[in-house]
């Protein structure tokens, strides 16, 4: 046999396999354990919608739990990703399923919390003209809520590297538009700051129909939000990090009305009030280059 020969053999693809370092293969359940935060997510979802339609005057803990499901199910929804690229095992698949437990969870169940907590309680003593009026417009904007949560993921999904209208510092990450989860946060929280007593006045309605729309046109809008991206899961030195949440969840436990709504609505103004300074400085002719916020998120 000829050296040539004997180099023509050895050269085919099973060899060069064999020179390749091999990679360690992920175990099967390493993949599911994204999905299994994912389903908690859709469950949450599905237990608020339950719940959100048993609600009424005479038993308004109905309306409380379903909005205790969906703050639940927020840090679910910002776990399974963080799970999935810790443990690289993103799919196409975990990201559709991801989306749609997003519009359940976050678009249809607190779609339908406003309504019945919002509107389909309004009592029958008062004018049943006015009554039906802020019924019907409820219905629409709730209906809207949920639209605008539905583009915002569409969005989310076609996007490459979208553009704020007012940019932020360089090196920080930001949201196009406010995330689904935190426009659902918003509702829940006042729902549950009533204690799922629900509203039962034309102006606590009127009120109530404004900030739904607010937060469905802010999920829409191209201003700027605050991501948290640069909270570090992995950091050797999780001591703080491990503090501050420990003081969160403490504070949480014992005034959870209170906590979470200030919470909610410190990140509603926050894009609202970012919009408002960059439209300031730009009027009175300060300047400020593009940067790259990063992308957008669910």
């Amino acid at each position: 046999m000829r050296p040539s020969d004997f180099i023509e053999e050895q050269d085919t693809p099973a060899a060069d396999a064999a020179l390749l370092p091999r990679r360690p293969r992920l175990r099967r359940g390493m993949y599911i354990l994204p999905s299994l935060f994912t389903s908690v997510n859709i469950a949450a979802g599905y237990y608020a919608i339950t719940e959100s339609m048993q609600g009424s005057i005479s038993e308004p803990w109905h309306f409380n739990r379903a909005a205790l499901a969906i703050g639940f199910a927020i840090p679910f929804d910002a776990i399974d990703g963080r799970v999935a690229r810790m443990t690289k095992t993103t799919s196409d698949f975990g990201k559709e399923l991801d989306s749609l437990a997003d519009v359940i969870t976050f678009g249809v169940a607190p779609s339908l919390l406003a309504y019945t907590w919002g509107f389909r309680e309004l009592p029958m003593t008062m004018d049943l003209v006015l009554r039906q009026k802020l019924i019907d417009l409820g219905v629409f904007v709730c209906f809207l809520f949920l639209i605008c949560g539905a583009s915002r993921l569409a969005r989310f999904n076609i996007s490459v590297n979208p553009q704020p209208r007012n940019p932020g510092r360089a090196g920080r990450k930001y949201f196009v538009g406010m995330p689904i989860p935190a426009a659902a946060g918003v509702v829940a929280a006042v729902v549950h700051f009533a204690g799922g007593d629900p509203v039962n006045h034309a102006w606590q309605a009127a009120g109530w129909m404004g900030l739904v729309g607010l937060t469905g046109f802010l999920m829409v809008s191209s201003w700027r939000f605050w991501s948290g991206k640069e909270i570090n899961l992995a950091d050797r030195r999780p001591f703080r990090a491990i503090v501050l949440v420990g003081m969160f969840v403490a504070l949480v436990a014992l005034f959870s009305q209170w906590v979470l709504l200030v919470c909610a609505f410190v990140y509603l103004f926050s894009g609202i009030f970012a919009r408002l300074a960059y439209s300031w400085s730009s009027g009175h002719g300060s300047s400020h280059p593009p940067q790259s916020p990063g992308g957008a998120t669910s």
